[in-house]
């Protein structure tokens, strides 16, 4: 056998052994964000802290055998733990723990409906006013500023008086005055993109404005709407507390933490606990929401690097205080 012969022998074995051999499919960015996302040990507690409230109000009706509107004129003002209540009753002898969990909806539901519907409208208007410019953004940013210009309670207070304290209502008005600075992110974001080469792209074949605005611009600010309605949560769970605790928001014989909060109010020195109470759970899923967020943000954000020395001194911290 000649050598070249020799050579091609031993070379197409090699080959066909690398060609082989699967090639590693690189991670997606919703698998990167993920794994950023769970090495913040404050966003993957706040996760689930909010988790905890999630299931603990859908799965109330199994938590707890009291209905939270009862009232039991027998049983007024009871200690934590007095005849299977667990967190005592309130002053009209309702059960304290059946009505934070069936409060966790109400609240809930405020939180995520504002903050969805917010973004709708917000992305709409930033959208269209970013990407058209002229008249239209001129129009629509002075309604941003004279929105921005009213103070939002007052408007709450005046627009819930006028039409009523129902459900929907408090829901509509609070999207109504939440969606100005989701609009405004959204400009911003699309002043930028407009003038990338793949818009140009998108035009010189032929594609519509709508085509361009939803398919390619909006997807790619999607990431700092994610954040923004993440932190939107929080605020509109207070707007809803707030109004509530001014009598304007939810109604008896529904419940909600603003709601326990007001009738608290005047039963501090008998039982101070049932203020404390309503008043720890906004603080804990306020504060778990805006952890997730900050999670959010920096996991989603590709141009910042989650520092990994922070958490390693975190973590040290954390295991001397254990010690």
């Amino acid at each position: 056998m000649s050598e070249a012969n020799l050579q091609t022998s031993t070379v197409i074995p090699q080959v066909e052994v690398q060609a082989s051999k699967p090639l590693k499919r690189p991670p997606g960015p919703w698998r990167t964000a993920w794994s950023k996302f769970r090495r913040n040990p404050y966003a993957v507690t706040g996760l689930v802290v909010l988790l905890i409230f999630i299931i603990g109000g859908a799965a109330a009706p199994w938590l707890t055998k009291y209905d939270p509107a009862k009232i039991d004129m027998m049983f007024v003002n009871v200690k934590a733990g007095t005849d299977g209540h667990l967190l005592g009753t309130d002053e009209l002898g309702r059960d304290i723990f059946a009505r934070l969990l069936y409060s966790a909806r109400i609240s809930l539901t405020v939180g995520f409906s504002v903050a969805a519907g917010s973004v709708i409208i917000g992305a709409i208007i930033g959208s269209i006013s970013g990407f058209f410019g002229g008249f239209i953004d001129t129009c629509f940013m002075r309604l941003v500023d004279v929105m921005n210009s009213i103070p939002l309670l007052f408007l709450n207070i005046l627009v819930l008086a006028i039409f009523g304290t129902e459900f929907r209502y408090m829901i509509i008005v609070l999207i109504l005055t939440s969606w100005m600075s989701v609009a405004r992110l959204v400009r911003g974001m699309f002043l930028q993109l407009r003038e990338m080469q793949y818009v140009e792209a998108a035009r010189a074949i032929g594609v519509s404005n709508l085509g361009i605005i939803f398919k390619h611009l909006l997807r790619n600010a999607s990431f700092p709407i994610i954040v923004n309605a993440t932190l939107m949560v929080g605020s509109a769970i207070l707007s809803e507390s707030a109004l509530s605790y001014l009598g304007l928001g939810i109604q008896a014989p529904k419940t909600s933490w603003g709601l326990m909060l007001s009738n608290a109010q005047e039963f501090m020195l008998v039982d101070p606990l049932q203020a404390v109470y309503p008043g720890v759970c906004i603080l804990l899923v306020v504060l778990a929401v805006n952890f997730i967020g900050d999670g959010i943000q920096d996991s989603l954000n590709p141009r910042q690097k989650m520092s990994e020395r922070r958490i390693d001194r975190w973590r040290k911290s954390f295991l001397k205080s254990k010690i």
